[in-house]
């Protein structure tokens, strides 16, 4: 009986062994054949790749954002201070340096304290070489079988790593891969994300926080858990000292410091220029698409760590963001206590209507088949959502139809600055805030107003006018479009002007007469030639900015005026690199094209410069106290829907527009509607934050060219006065005589007068007209 009972003793242990032997080939089989993962061998080690974060940088190199999926920055080992390494191995691996990529000591204690007594405390055993090959690998499946062949299979890829890469660019690597929450990784981006420094700049107790968070990074997270996180640096520091990397009264004053962080929310909304940053995207998009790396494969923008460097001057960029967050929360201020005891809609129920049915959540309800009846019921729910305010993100419980009533209140803006030389952008704000509005308005196309005037009197200046003519201050029918008459902001008509004084105070009914003089075609064809290209209406009314143009047409337009006549193009990539500093390809801009006159656009500058010093524009001068040479023209559209400004100095022209989205929301007084007050100190104001800065010499110390003394003498003269001398009567009847024979009739009051065109009648007219055609 005792025979039997040990054979079947023995049976049973034979079977299990062999079960044991057969479940471990099969398991090895599954491991090797790649069931929780390839092994990666020795070839694929040499090679490793982690996604990397591709990098905008600004002209001088200042990080201005990043493309990401993963947030993560490269750091080579030199970077890495020596006390973040020391703190990393006696955290993680103290025998890091002894061992060859498993350690024997922990793999022992492991398997007899978690396995065979159930002590969960003891840690996994894992070696910085095996961390790095999880962070590079990541495990497949989260069962008991599944988790120990992966195990397995790290120590296999660890003991490869070992032997392909030295001790110091294994540390680099892991601290390059290893995950610090909130979608960041690897320390340098860490270093930025929680203490907003740069690697090398990091102390000895910030390093112990974020070595510290390896053991969980959610639960050790300073932002979110500073309670956990103290104690636990404090013990990366205890581990510093038990291994002596650090001394022990170091050590205790170290953690006798409290737990700061300068917290930096990292998303594709911040950093500078975001609104660039999304616009430079779509062209990286199709750049990437249609270049390819050594093994065939498109590049990635958002993997591939590609270093992207463009014109945008960060300290200018920085200016202009803050003097438009500083204008734009004061100016919606002022708007909010415009309509405190009415809303813009009461009178337009439409805009309420249309604002719900082109909303997402309209939309997407009409997709899924919903009545009308549960859209106004959804519309009608409060939920629990953030908004934006100038005082800060807000957490509010509101309606959908309200957060649309909420948001359409808002006043917007956009900004373009550029070099006119070489039409290099210098700086680009799309709007108020990328997260809440990330409509882009220095693309948008709005009505712009008065800026466009000064295409008008070039034509002018071009077909002989001068800034010493004068044209009479009537309000003139033009019964060949409708009988449609222009008229001035402030309603005073009579006297005359001179053409100076009609920029200067950007008198309508003088633009559109100037404008007809010279023929619209002409007018368009000038816009055209300096670089607007937005098809323009063949109507009379355009003179005064009715057509919708974006900032990124109006400001370069504007260039030809102090660069000599010449049109320039938008520019801002200079290159782009691969994760490794090799250039993958340089861009050049366009090379500008000659288009006016010089002597035609020195007279331009000069009367936008009077502008400033005595027009529309003079509070840049007498309000803000900003003295250098520059000229400047203000915009404003019908019902003060639209505000603009677009100043020019010799090195830098700024454009800026403010309005709501949707025009029908707006000032309803000029007072505040008028491109003065809404768009103006922007550009004021970034002025003086470059000067406070020490940086307004490169864009606003030079001068414009001097005039000869013809031209001077051109800017002698009134900008208004009650009636025409005897002299100036003459030469305008002799004008209209000639006009009318020459069959230019558009500016007569009516149209009764009928001229045959007959040649000899046109040549007469010729020798009538004062002014020569082009």
């Amino acid at each position: 009986m005792a025979l039997k009972s040990k054979k079947r003793f023995l049976r049973i242990v034979i079977i299990l062994f062999l079960s044991a032997v057969l479940l471990l080939v099969a398991g090895l089989s599954m491991l090797f054949s790649g069931r929780w993962g390839n092994i990666p061998t020795k070839e694929e080690l040499k090679d490793v790749r982690n996604y990397l974060a591709s990098e905008v940088y600004s002209d001088n190199n200042e990080l201005l954002g990043k493309y990401f999926f993963e947030n993560r920055s490269n750091a080579s080992f030199d970077e890495i201070p020596t006390f973040i390494i020391q703190a990393l191995v006696a955290t993680e691996d103290a025998r890091f340096f002894e061992h060859g990529g498993i350690d024997r000591r922990s793999v022992i204690r492991v398997l007899v304290k978690s396995i065979l007594m159930g002590d969960r405390s003891s840690g996994g055993g894992s070696t910085i070489s095996q961390q790095l090959i999880k962070n590079l690998y990541p495990r497949i499946g989260d069962s008991f079988l599944s988790l120990s062949f992966s195990k397995v299979k790290e120590m296999i890829a660890a003991r490869r790593l070992e032997d392909i890469y030295s001790k110091d660019e294994i540390l680099t690597l892991y601290l390059n891969t290893v995950p610090f929450g909130d979608n960041t990784f690897g320390i340098k981006s860490a270093a930025d994300h929680y203490f907003s420094k740069d690697l090398k700049d990091l102390t000895v107790e910030e390093a112990a926080v974020l070595i510290g968070m390896l053991k969980g990074t959610n639960l050790y997270n300073p932002y979110y858990h500073p309670e956990n996180a103290l104690p636990r640096r404090n013990i990366v520091l205890n581990q510093m000292v038990k291994y002596n990397y650090l001394e022990e009264n170091v050590a205790d004053s170290l953690k006798e410091i409290p737990l700061e962080i300068n917290y930096k929310l990292l998303s594709h909304h911040s950093g500078l220029a975001p609104y660039f940053r999304e616009y430079l995207r779509q062209d990286l998009q199709k750049w990437c698409a249609t270049h390819f790396k050594e093994n065939g494969d498109p590049y990635d923008l958002y993997r591939d760590g590609l270093k992207i460097y463009t014109t945008i001057d960060a300290g200018l960029q920085r200016d202009a963001e803050d003097a438009m967050k500083y204008h734009m929360s004061r100016l919606q201020s002022d708007f909010d206590n415009h309509w405190k005891n009415s809303k813009p809609w009461n009178k337009h129920p439409e805009i309420i209507r249309n604002a719900i049915e082109n909303s997402d959540r309209f939309k997407r309800m009409v997709k899924q088949n919903k009545t009308r009846t549960e859209i106004d019921s959804a519309f009608n729910a409060p939920v629990k959502r953030k908004m934006f305010s100038w005082n800060g993100e807000k957490d509010m419980t509101i309606t959908p139809l309200d957060s649309i009533k909420y948001s359409l209140q808002f006043l917007h803006t956009g900004l373009l600055a550029l070099q006119p030389d070489s039409g290099y952008v210098k700086a680009w704000v799309g709007g108020i805030n990328h997260k809440y509005y990330q409509y882009d308005h220095v693309l948008s196309r709005r009505q712009v107003g008065s800026t466009f005037k000064p295409f008008v009197y070039t034509t002018g200046l071009e077909y002989g006018i001068e800034p010493d003519d004068f044209f009479k201050n009537d309000s003139i029918v033009y019964t060949d479009y409708d009988n449609w008459t222009p008229s001035n902001s402030d309603n005073k008509y009579g006297g005359e002007y001179s053409v100076l004084g009609a920029l200067v105070n950007s008198v309508n009914t003088v633009t559109v007469q100037v404008a007809m003089k010279c023929g619209l075609e002409n007018v368009k064809q000038t816009a055209y030639d300096l670089g607007i290209k937005t098809s323009l209406p063949d109507v009379p009314s355009i003179a005064l900015g009715t057509a919708e143009i974006p900032l990124i047409e109006m400001v370069p337009a504007y260039a030809a005026f102090v660069n000599g006549g010449y049109r320039v193009e938008p520019y801002y990539l200079t290159r782009i690199e691969d994760r490794n500093g090799k250039v993958l390809e340089e861009f050049r801009p366009v090379k500008p094209v000659k288009v006016l006159d010089e002597d035609v656009a020195l007279t331009m500058a000069y009367m936008l410069k009077m502008v400033v010093d005595s027009g529309t524009a003079r509070s840049i001068r007498s309000t803000y106290g900003i003295r250098m040479d520059m000229g400047g023209k203000t915009g404003t559209t019908q019902q003060n829907a639209d505000g603009w400004f677009i100043g020019l100095t010799p090195d830098l022209i700024t454009g800026i527009w403010v309005g709501a989205e949707n025009p029908a929301i707006h000032f309803r007084t000029i007072t505040y509607g008028q491109g003065a007050y809404m768009a103006l100190p922007i550009f004021a104001n970034m002025v003086k934050n470059t000067q406070a800065d020490g940086e307004y010499t490169r864009y606003f110390d030079s001068s414009f060219k001097m005039m000869n003394n013809r031209m001077a003498r051109q800017f002698d003269v009134a900008m208004y006065r009650d009636h025409a001398e005897p002299a100036d009567r003459i030469e305008q009847l002799i004008d209209i005589v000639g006009d009318i024979f020459a069959g230019n009739k558009k500016h007569v009051k009516s149209d009764s007068t009928k001229v045959k065109e007959e040649s000899f009648l046109e040549k007469l007219g010729n020798l009538f007209r004062k002014k020569k055609n082009r």
